[in-house]
């Protein structure tokens, strides 16, 4: 029995296990049911009186070190895995990273601008917080006119005489391009608005505009429709009609309304449409001369035309999207539906 414990001790010190697999063969010869070191402690029950006190020491010792040693190997061994675990499985196929897309309001205003762009149109910008003068005063806005009011405007100052506000409209740029720039004058203004409106599926008080303004001598109303007939057409198919209606801004004189012929039927009348067979997309109409006159241009020598679009809503009759809180609300399954969209 002394020979055999002195072996099994040997083993115990020598034990070397890389897997758990091999571990649980080890624990199982050694402190199995049937295990050498259990039978040990069954042949000791025969051992003489006088030697059970030198062997049970010695059969406990290496019963506590085999136990021990197991625990140990048991240890490395999930250390081993977890390590390889985080470190991936090299012969593993790749899994592939999914690529992101641009905003559809990002790629609506990249295609209006290249739109305009080919007609020769610049591209011009201006602050986000404006005053009041560039915003209403400039823009033949009477004193008492509604969007003034703090129920339409986010207004950062008050009590002077030209507060400054969030600019409702990028007509702001329109107005420190025509005091700075040389005439003629054509150029489109994209950016942020802001107004103080309820968040719905049809309105939010955060969105996109593209403005465009064009002042030259000889401007007609002909050469508005034409601009725009053939924007509509670049924007949404060759087949496209436009229809203008009467309407009133403050900036213009006349004014109009812009539909387009129903991308979606074609005219025939549907659900998008609400079976009129047109959708609107913009405001437009000559610009005033009270207008070209409070930038110190002479308008019995010069006239112009302007119009202005909500990218949100080209983009939402382009795409057929039916609520605009989806452009603000980072949902990766909306986004990913534009990431084969290009521009036109």
């Amino acid at each position: 029995m002394r020979e055999r414990i002195e072996k099994l001790t040997e083993l115990v010190n020598s034990l070397k296990c890389k897997t758990d697999k091999e571990v649980e063969e080890m624990r199982v010869r050694l402190l199995g049911k049937k295990g050498e070191i259990t039978l040990l402690f069954e042949e000791f029950r025969s051992v003489a009186p006088e030697l059970k006190r030198e062997f049970g020491q010695k059969l406990n010792l290496l019963k506590k070190d085999a136990t021990a040693k197991i625990e140990e190997l048991k240890a490395a061994a999930a250390s081993t895995v977890k390590g390889a675990a985080s470190a991936g499985d090299v012969t593993m196929p790749g899994e592939p990273h999914q690529l992101g897309s641009r905003h559809p309001v990002s790629i609506a205003r990249e295609q209006i601008v290249k739109i305009f762009r080919k007609f020769g149109y610049d591209v011009a910008e201006g602050p986000e917080v404006e005053d009041d003068y560039h915003v209403f005063e400039a823009l033949n806005f009477p004193p008492n006119h509604p969007a003034r009011d703090m129920q339409d405007t986010f207004f950062v100052s008050t009590g002077h005489p030209n507060p400054l506000l969030l600019r409702t409209h990028t007509s702001s740029v329109q107005v420190r391009t025509m005091e700075k720039s040389k005439l003629p004058i054509r150029v489109i203004c994209p950016g942020r608005v802001f107004r103080n409106e309820a968040i719905s599926a049809r309105a939010h008080c955060i969105f996109h505009q593209v403005e465009g303004l064009y002042i030259d001598e000889g401007v007609t109303f002909a050469d508005l429709k034409q601009a725009i007939l053939l924007f509509a057409r670049e924007m949404f198919g060759p087949e496209t009609k436009i229809r203008m209606r009467p309407s009133y801004f403050p900036f213009t004189e006349p004014s109009a309304e812009v539909d387009v012929s129903c991308n979606i039927c074609h005219g025939e009348g549907c659900n998008i449409c609400k079976g009129t067979g047109w959708l609107e997309i913009m405001g437009c109409g000559m610009v005033d001369p009270n207008v070209l006159e409070a930038s110190g241009i002479d308008s019995k020598k010069y006239s112009g035309f302007a119009f202005g679009m909500g990218i949100e809503r080209i983009a939402m009759l382009k795409w057929q999207v039916n609520d605009l809180r989806h452009y603000f609300e980072n949902d990766l399954r909306f986004l990913r539906e534009f990431s084969t969209c290009v521009d036109v």
